[in-house]
């Protein structure tokens, strides 16, 4: 073993100690959820429990109620209307004063938006997929403790969301949107494809074109192209 790799094993021992923190790792993608439990879920040397896993807002919400972890890493962006929703349908999980259920965003998107609306939603905290093994443990194990914990970038966006009073204002053009419009309008936005944002987003193409018209009625937009600068000019993109 590396001088560096044995830092990160001691590093990783050094939080957990004799105590053990049960997880749920929700997000879309197998592959990025069975990266994650290689990495943070050998108990004996993290003392993080992975107990269950979902990909997306429905499986979510059941795994997390049978579970009760006391940590959830969640992906921001899910089928069945994302991060947010899966927050919302857990408020009373996360008000159980006795045995709390606390969530950690772990997101590839550092979007304003996206942090500013899942610790609006009750988040403790948001931290990029780039983080390494070592400091999402201790991230995990912060969380539990009742700790907030940002990637340093991103604490920036929530100081500015929550911290001054001078905090821009709600949109309320975007807050006229659902969920999912959000979701569709975020990747009209990025230049996909109906098919791509349909398979992206476990729907039917029809269904992304009924997605589309909504949001272009509820912001008074002709075309997508008009939709994209829109999105572009609150930095959804």
């Amino acid at each position: 073993m590396t001088s560096e790799g044995a830092q990160q094993d001691g590093a990783a021992s050094g939080a957990a100690g004799d105590r053990t923190v049960r997880v749920v790792l929700v997000d879309d993608h197998r592959m990025f959820r069975t990266g994650v439990q290689a990495e943070i879920g050998e108990t004996g040397r993290t003392g993080v429990e992975v107990v269950g896993e979902a990909a997306d807002v429905d499986q979510a919400v059941t795994v997390i109620t049978t579970t009760r972890p006391e940590v959830v890493l969640l992906d921001v962006h899910l089928p069945g209307g994302g991060g947010v929703e899966v927050l919302r349908r857990s408020a009373a999980m996360m008000a159980d004063a006795e045995r709390p259920v606390r969530f950690l965003a772990l997101s590839v998107s550092d979007a304003a938006e996206d942090v500013i609306g899942v610790i609006r939603g009750g988040a403790r905290g948001y931290v990029t997929k780039t983080i390494t093994g070592t400091d999402l443990v201790d991230a995990v194990f912060r969380v539990a403790d009742g700790d907030a914990v940002f990637s340093p970038r991103l604490a920036g966006f929530v100081l500015d969301a929550f911290a001054s009073t001078d905090a821009p204002p709600i949109d309320e053009d975007l807050d006229r949107l659902t969920q999912r419009e959000r979701e569709v309008l975020r990747l009209i936005a990025r230049g996909y494809a109906y098919k791509e944002i349909a398979k992206q987003l476990f729907i039917s193409v029809k269904t992304v074109e009924s997605h589309v018209s909504a949001v272009l009625r509820k912001l008074q937009l002709s075309n997508r192209h008009e939709l994209t600068r829109w999105a572009a000019a609150r930095r959804l993109v």
